[in-house]
């Protein structure tokens, strides 16, 4: 899944991009707070990180700029302002949760992988349907009582088709879910993803529209056949 970084310190951002792509995140790193605004505008992105302490616009005017404008993507506050009223004014901005640095990487992923499935109406790890279900933890899918594990790739994929289950996604929407700013991607890059999906999980369980894009089924979950 993509996220947007927002941090201006260099050894701090570039550690944590290195971090979050070892453990299949896309990045996108921006280091002033215009450019934080015009990336999350053009949207795409699993949750944003953001620190407050930024040039050209403050983090917290960029979040107030962005929720003014109905953007409710995840926003996780990251900063060294670790007073009660900061925390409170950020909340009560729109930040979904915050963490005060120095923090633990580890803690960073599990505040990540909570606010991602608030946005999704989720309480726990697991979303989806009856008939395929993902673990946001483990990166796993269970399609007709069968537990598959997913690549990076493929599980942010699947978590974008089950964000809304049964609404058809199209190339450009799924790429933008999946791929983040200066990677190559080849024009058959999500079929080629989807096609090896079908394969491992079932032809059934991702379904494509024609001349508009792919669906998750919402029919009972297939087997690795394809039968229902």
């Amino acid at each position: 899944m993509r996220v947007l970084l927002v941090e201006d310190d260099e050894m701090i951002g570039d550690s944590l991009r290195r971090a979050l792509e070892a453990n299949g995140w896309s990045v996108d790193w921006v280091k002033e707070g215009e450019l934080a605004s015009s990336a999350m505008a053009d949207g795409g992105y699993a949750c944003v990180l953001l620190d407050l302490g930024l040039p050209r616009r403050d983090g917290m005017d960029v979040l107030r700029r962005a929720r003014a404008a109905g953007d409710r993507t995840p926003v996780l506050v990251l900063t060294a302002r670790d007073g009660v009223e900061d925390r409170i004014t950020g909340l009560d901005v729109g930040a979904d949760d915050y963490l005060v640095k120095p923090y633990e990487f580890r803690e960073l992923l599990a505040r990540m992988r909570a606010v991602i499935r608030r946005r999704d109406g989720s309480a726990d790890s697991v979303i989806g349907t009856e008939a395929v279900r993902l673990d946001l933890g483990t990166r796993e899918v269970v399609v007709g009582g069968e537990r598959s594990q997913l690549s990076a790739r493929e599980f942010a994929l699947l978590h974008a088709l089950l964000e809304r289950p049964g609404a058809i996604l199209s190339r450009d929407q799924l790429e933008s879910r999946i791929y983040g700013w200066g990677e190559e991607v080849s024009s058959n890059a999500v079929d080629v993803l989807i096609h090896g999906m079908r394969r491992k999980l079932g032809a059934d369980t991702i379904r494509n529209v024609r001349g508009l894009g792919w669906r998750v089924a919402a029919a009972p979950a297939p087997d690795k056949a394809g039968r229902a």
